[in-house]
């Protein structure tokens, strides 16, 4: 049992920056002609690489037939390219490529995708991003709609960008800042997993939370043998799936690449398990023992009775007795010192290495991903094609994956699994694949085949020997990456 990770280097960790991202020299096989940049496009050229790094198509490289794609993608098939996409903008104004998929990745991919069409066919880039993504601005922030315009001068709807949400907020998830879309224009995908969920083993259901306060919601489809999720119908009647994650931390299960980034996956987020309400003595995760005072647990419990009582009723007056009451403890008590300091808050909500519930709906989203079929249902061989190219030119570290600093790694990573993939990403990332309960589970699952059972499985092909034996070097941090505070000293090598 061996599976290939490919892993490349860019000449220089830098993105181009001139829509539609064209190549900066005519490579053989390149479909578009004369469309050259006149500046350098480090990422196509390091794509490229990847390609050979990984052995497709080996006997065509450097002619003007080969086809790395073809042995995913067939002429006639849809192919979705899934990058993430969480949010528009860097709330702390840093750069914004290290939260989201460059739209330049996402160009070089899809030139290979259109040479394995051949002409036939359709290429569509997807994602349900964060409820506060505006659409607009992220398309005027990576100029994807350049992207779209090229490839359908090429050819007549070849090419669509997708926004799967049901609807967006302009500031925080109250209902009166809902702004509906039109989502997923092939639907959702209903898809129960019942015994066969992660989620089923948290001990009490009741203290589940999800995206929005509307908790009731996520319990009732997430207890006893009921455990739904509602996927997005583009990406389960796709005939081939290229996910195109960030490398990044991640403040609940400590790194996000393609698993986590499956959460985009879904046109309903609020039935997505994110921590489990109280301390561990209570039976929750939402935060590590002794972090809070006890004044300052009383104040995260009010707070989170309000959310019950006034904001999942989703009831506008509600949402504004609720708004009224915010503005007072501001304006009156926190002056009194009653409070909980922003620091301190980096670890509420689940964000630490002692988060035991959102980890298993990443397992799940790899399993329905998996084995899943177009109506979500179960069957014990993969369903569709999947591929995977980690987009590392430009990481996200430290506070992942919404306020990350960037870390300039200049790497690609790709591989036909999602889990061999994402668990060499991590180790380049300087962090112990093997202390993330994600990783860990699917290498020990029994019932479903994930490909590879242990670390060894995984063959890492690289130019670089250091990088092809990381999975077996137990010191070196390589790009070191820092985790998440809530993750500091839980995670590392």
């Amino acid at each position: 049992m061996s599976v290939n990770v490919g892993v490349s280097r860019a000449k220089i960790a830098e993105y181009p920056k001139n829509a539609p991202y064209h190549p900066s020299e005519k490579f053989p096989e390149y479909p578009f002609g004369e469309n050259i940049s006149s500046s350098p496009n480090y990422v196509y050229s390091c794509l490229r690489q990847l390609f050979f790094e990984l052995g497709l198509d080996l006997e065509n490289f450097g002619k003007a037939e080969w086809n790395p794609l073809g042995f995913l993608i067939e002429p006639g098939m849809t192919v979705v390219l899934k990058p993430n996409f969480v949010r528009s903008r860097h709330f702390e104004k840093k750069d914004p490529f290290s939260i989201i998929t460059h739209p330049s990745v996402l160009r070089a991919i899809a030139d290979y995708v259109w040479i394995a069409l051949k002409g036939k066919g359709n290429i569509i880039i997807s994602d349900a991003p964060q409820y506060d993504c505006n659409w607009q601005e992220l398309l005027e922030l990576t100029k994807l709609d350049e992207v779209e315009r090229f490839f359908n001068l090429q050819r007549e709807n070849s090419l669509q960008i997708l926004d799967l949400r049901k609807y967006w907020s302009r500031g925080k998830h109250f209902p009166s800042m809902r702004i509906p879309l039109d989502g997923d224009p092939e639907g959702a995908v209903s898809a129960n997993l019942g015994n066969e969920s992660a989620v089923k083993d948290i001990n009490d259901p009741k203290r589940l939370y999800g995206a929005v306060y509307h908790r009731q919601e996520l319990i009732d489809n997430h207890t006893g043998e009921k455990q739904v999720y509602e996927l997005a119908g583009t990406i389960m009647k796709a005939d081939a799936v290229i996910s195109v994650p960030k490398l990044k931390t991640h403040k609940k299960v400590g790194v996000t690449m393609n698993i986590k980034g499956l959460v985009g996956i879904n046109t309903n987020k609020n039935l997505i398990v994110h921590y489990s309400l109280g301390n561990k003595s209570e039976g929750g995760d939402q935060y590590p023992p002794n972090h809070f005072t006890p004044m300052e647990e009383r104040l995260i419990k009010t707070e989170r009775w309000m959310y019950d009582t006034f904001l999942a009723k989703q009831s506008v007056p509600l949402e504004y007795i609720h708004r009224s009451i915010y503005w007072l403890h501001g304006k009156f008590i926190k002056p009194l010192g009653i409070k909980v300091e922003k620091e301190k808050r980096l670890l509420d909500v689940g964000n630490w290495y002692g988060n035991d519930s959102a980890w298993r709906m990443g397992v799940d989203l790899l399993k329905l991903i998996l084995f899943a079929d177009k109506e979500g249902h179960l069957h014990k061989k993969p369903q569709r094609r999947l591929f995977s190219i980690i987009d590392g030119i430009t990481g996200g570290d430290n506070k992942g994956p919404l306020d990350p600093d960037p870390n300039y790694s200049g790497v690609l990573i790709a591989s036909e699994s999602f889990l061999a993939a994402d668990i060499v990403g991590a180790r380049l990332m300087g962090f112990d694949p093997l202390k993330i309960k994600t990783f860990s589970h699917l290498l020990e699952e029994t019932n479903w085949n994930y490909g590879l059972k242990k670390l060894s499985d995984v063959k890492v092909l690289s130019s670089d020997e250091k990088i092809n034996k990381c999975l077996e070097d137990k010191t070196d941090k390589f790009f070191d990456y820092r985790p998440y505070p809530g993750w500091i000293g839980h995670i590392e090598i």
